[in-house]
């Protein structure tokens, strides 16, 4: 049974294992096909395309079925749905009761005098006022009826066509907005490479520290047996070594807070990775090709052109509308009985014209060209503050490189003092407080150069952020 159990536990483990020694290219593949917030950006400008269909749809109108099934004793709706039904009858006019008034009155008088009779202004009014009974009192009737309804814009002074302008503009905008998103996760990706192989620079360096000081205390010792060393030496090796290991730790722990990040980034455990190139080169960007390329400058563009479109749908509001309608349907006390005997049709067209809304329409083309003007300020805002952002990098970048390479030269100072007063103290001509200071000295260092390598990767980095120039490089 637990060799069974064992053999189940060792097969799964490939199951929970992670992506090793993974590549910047890989990942990059990764993150476009499973990256959570690109996926949710691409649905919003998924959505956005179906803005513009449904504008786009307006265009060819609407047609809709309706059935109604109804049933009334009311008298008006009773003798509409006969007449809608084409079977109302002189009897569903009170005719009845106008015919028993006349039949008496001939049994009443003779014939040589009902014509007198029936021009008397009394008797007329006795006649008129006998209340229908047929036509007051019905009995309940069931009406169905079936009818499609075609309604379709002829002419709106060019809104339709300037929303559908609006939206495509609005669609266009949100694949900007996803490509920014992408941009921004390519820079994460990216530096999460980058700091995971700083952090294992700088993990080898401690580690050849530490093993260094291991054989420095290894000659201590031995030293120390012969009695040339104190005890106090042993205690500053061991605290040093102390120091180290926690400093190990810390790193490790670090470089796991970056894999769990990059997992995270790729929706997938990502257990190592390909070390990238510590010296990365700056892209060469030249003015013009700033406002060629920046995303931000782009979608103010594409801004502005929507202010333009504003304006139009708002000018709309002072031309005509036009538009047609077409109906067919049948009524009947019976659902789609003799549909074509009973069947009937409507066709219309409508004009409508704004002639006074108390200036609303004027205030909303003033405000929908002040807004222009706004977006105009904006674009010229977005190039110069993009252009102003570049320069900037591009000088804390140059900066960075000077500053690299300088701290290269120190680290390696540092190095070859702290050789240097390893050999002297075992020849006895140095303390072993000085070798620890000069090797404390190599660890600030090192920091120094890992901190501006860093500086300049991320510098380097949101550059190419800022111009979509992250791709696959």
């Amino acid at each position: 049974m637990w060799r069974i159990l064992t053999l189940s536990l060792i097969g799964a483990l490939p199951l929970f294992a992670g992506l090793k020694n993974l590549t910047l290219d890989q990942a990059l593949n990764l993150l476009d096909k499973k990256n959570l917030e690109i996926k949710v950006a691409q649905f919003d400008e998924t959505m956005k395309k179906y803005d513009e269909l449904v504008v786009e749809g307006k265009n060819w109108g609407s047609a809709t079925i309706t059935l109604q099934a109804l049933r009334s004793n009311d008298a008006g709706n009773v003798f509409g749905f006969k007449l809608q039904s084409r079977e109302a009858t002189f009897r569903d006019f009170g005719f009845r009761d106008f015919l028993g008034g006349i039949s008496g009155l001939t049994s009443q008088v003779p014939y040589n005098q009902l014509g007198a009779t029936l021009g008397n202004p009394a008797m007329q009014d006795r006649m008129l006022d006998v209340a229908p009974d047929d036509l007051n009192y019905p009995g309940s009737r069931n009406h169905f009826l079936t009818k499609i309804t075609y309604q379709v814009p002829i002419y709106t002074g060019g809104k339709l066509t300037e929303y559908k302008k609006i939206t495509r503009k609005l669609y266009e905008m949100s694949k900007l907005d996803t490509r920014k998103l992408r941009d921004e996760k390519i820079f994460q990706v990216k530096k999460a490479f980058y700091n995971i192989t700083l952090v294992e620079r700088y993990v080898y360096n401690l580690n050849r520290i530490h093993r260094n000081m291991l054989k420095l205390k290894q000659t201590i010792l031995e030293m120390k047996k012969e009695g040339y060393t104190k005890k106090t030496d042993v205690l500053e090796i061991e605290a040093r070594l102390a120091k180290v290991d926690s400093m190990l730790n810390q790193a490790r722990l670090n470089r796991d807070l970056a894999y769990q990040f990059l997992s995270f980034l790729l929706d997938t455990q990502v257990d190592s990775i390909r070390k990238v190139h510590l010296v990365i080169h700056a892209p060469k960007v030249k003015q013009q090709d700033i406002e060629r390329l920046s995303l931000d400058i782009q979608k103010a563009k594409m801004g502005l052109e929507v202010a333009r479109h504003a304006i139009a749908t708002e000018k709309a509001n002072f031309l005509p509308t036009v538009g047609a309608f077409a109906e067919y349907g049948s009524a009947d006390n019976t659902l789609w009985n003799d549909f074509a005997k009973k069947d009937f049709y409507t066709v219309g067209m409508q004009f409508k014209l704004n002639i006074f809304n108390g200036g609303s329409d004027k205030a909303k083309l003033e405000k929908a060209r002040v807004r222009q003007m706004k977006v105009a300020r904006q674009v010229e805002l977005a190039r110069k503050g993009i252009a102003l952002k570049v320069h900037k990098l591009q000088t804390a970048i140059r900066s960075l490189e000077y500053d690299l390479r300088s701290e290269q030269k120190q680290l390696n100072l540092a190095r070859e003092v702290y050789r240097t007063y390893e050999a002297k103290y075992k020849e006895g001509l140095a303390s072993i407080t000085d070798v620890l200071i000069k090797q404390s000295i190599e660890l600030q260092v090192l920091l120094e150069y890992l901190q501006v390598a860093n500086k300049h990767s991320e510098k380097v980095f949101e550059l190419e952020k800022i111009l979509d120039m992250g791709g696959r490089s």
